[in-house]
C-alpha cells in the first residue's frame, strides 16, 4: 500500500504562486508546498495545512465544516479541523476556482490488506455513523438518498439495456463490445437479483425510521480518505456526505474490496468487518439484507458500460477489455459470496 507521501507531484511556478496568494488571506507563510493526490500539503509558519480546490457547489464545504463542529462537541475528533481566513471566510475565490484549508493529518493512508488496519477503519465508521445520529442536523443541509436505491437500481438496468442495443446497432464492434454484450444477460440477472432483495426487504421502512434519526454517511470510505496516525485513525474528505442508511457506506467498501487480491469475495473476510462494525454500531437483520442487495447489484459493470457508451474515457481496447475480463474471473466466487451471505442473514 502506497503512502500519501508517494503521490507528490512536482509543482509548477504558477501553481506554487496562486498557493502563496491563497495563503495570504489566511495570514499564514509557506515554508515548503507538496502537492499529493488532488490536494496540497503547506508547511507554514503555524503548522501544517491541507489546501484544496473545489469546482463543486460551495455548500459542500460549509456542510463539512459544520459537521465536523458537531461531531466534535459530541466527542468525535478524528477529522481534520476547517480552518477561516482572517476575514472568518471559509474559502477564498481566485479566478473563478474556491479554495479551503483544514489542519493537516500527520500521517499516511491505511492499508487495507493490514487485516488489524482494515478492521480499526471500520471500528472508525462505525463510530462515525453512531456519532452522526446524535448530533444537530439542522445546520447541515445535504442531499438525501433515503428511499432512493430502487430508483437507481431501475436507472443502471435501464442504462444496461440501452448499451445492448448501441452494440448491437454498431456496424463495426470492437472484441470488447463483442464480450460485453455477450455479458449483459449475465450481469442483469443480478442486478434483477439486487432489485428483488430490496424489493422484498424492510428498506422503506427502515428509510422512514432513519428520516428521524437521519444517519450521515461518509459516501466515499476508502483507503485513501482514512488516515493512519500512530495508533489513531481520522477520516478525511467530507465533500461527498449524504444522508442515506449506514449501511451504505458498508456495502459500498464491502463491494469495492472483494475484488482485490486480498478478499477475492471471500464471505468470512467480509463478516469479520460486519461483526467488527457491530461491535461498536450493531446492525440489523433487516439493514444486513439491504446491505446484500447494495453489494451484489453489479455497479462495477454498468460503471465500465458508461465510461465505453456514455463518457466516451479515452482508454484502449486492453485496458477495458481487461477491466471487463477481471468482473468476469469474479463471478463464479461472487456467486458463492452471495449464498455464503444468504445463509448468514437466516442465521443473523
Amino acid at each position: 500500500m502506497e503512502t500519501r507521501s508517494s503521490y507528490k507531484q512536482e509543482l509548477s511556478r504558477k501553481e506554487r504562486n496562486t498557493i502563496i496568494r491563497i495563503l495570504s488571506r489566511y495570514d499564514l507563510q509557506s515554508e515548503n508546498i507538496s502537492k499529493n493526490r488532488s490536494v496540497y500539503k503547506v508547511e507554514t509558519d503555524k503548522g501544517t495545512i491541507c489546501l484544496k480546490k473545489i469546482r463543486s457547489k460551495k455548500y459542500k464545504v460549509i456542510n463539512g465544516m459544520n459537521l465536523v463542529n458537531e461531531l466534535k462537541s459530541n466527542h468525535f475528533d478524528n477529522t481534520a479541523e476547517y480552518l477561516k481566513t482572517t476575514k472568518g471566510n471559509l474559502m477564498v475565490k481566485y479566478k473563478n476556482i474556491n479554495f479551503y484549508v483544514t489542519k493537516w493529518i500527520d500521517g499516511r493512508e491505511c492499508n487495507i490488506d493490514n487485516k488489524d488496519e482494515l478492521l480499526n477503519s471500520v471500528k472508525l465508521l462505525a463510530k462515525f455513523h453512531k456519532c452522526s445520529r446524535k448530533i444537530n442536523t439542522k445546520e447541515i443541509k445535504l442531499k438525501n438518498n433515503l428511499g432512493k436505491w430502487p430508483e437507481s437500481f431501475n436507472k443502471k438496468l435501464h442504462d444496461l439495456d440501452k448499451f445492448r442495443s448501441f452494440i448491437k446497432n454498431k456496424r463495426i464492434k470492437s472484441s470488447f463490445d463483442n464480450k460485453y454484450y455477450e455479458c449483459i444477460d449475465m450481469f442483469y440477472k443480478k442486478g434483477l437479483m439486487a432489485l428483488s432483495l430490496l424489493n422484498s426487504s424492510n428498506y422503506y421502512n427502515l428509510c422512514r425510521n432513519d428520516k428521524e434519526y437521519k444517519t450521515i454517511c461518509h459516501n466515499s470510505f476508502y483507503y485513501q480518505n482514512i488516515i493512519k496516525k500512530s495508533e489513531d485513525y481520522y477520516l478525511i474528505d467530507l465533500n461527498s456526505i449524504v444522508f442515506d442508511l449506514a449501511v451504505m457506506d458498508m456495502g459500498k467498501f464491502i463491494r469495492r474490496i472483494m475484488y482485490k487480491k486480498s478478499y477475492r469475495w471471500n464471505f468470512q473476510k467480509a463478516k469479520l468487518i460486519i461483526e467488527t462494525y457491530n461491535s461498536v454500531n450493531k446492525l440489523s437483520k433487516e439493514e444486513i439484507e439491504i446491505m446484500l442487495a447494495l453489494i451484489i447489484f453489479p455497479h462495477k459493470f454498468w460503471k465500465l458500460g458508461r465510461k465505453k457508451y456514455v463518457r466516451h474515457k479515452n482508454w484502449n481496447e486492453l485496458k477495458y477489455s481487461k477491466r471487463l475480463e477481471k468482473l468476469i474471473n469474479c463471478n463464479e466466487l461472487e456467486d458463492k459470496f452471495i449464498e455464503d451471505f444468504l445463509e448468514y442473514i437466516q442465521n443473523y
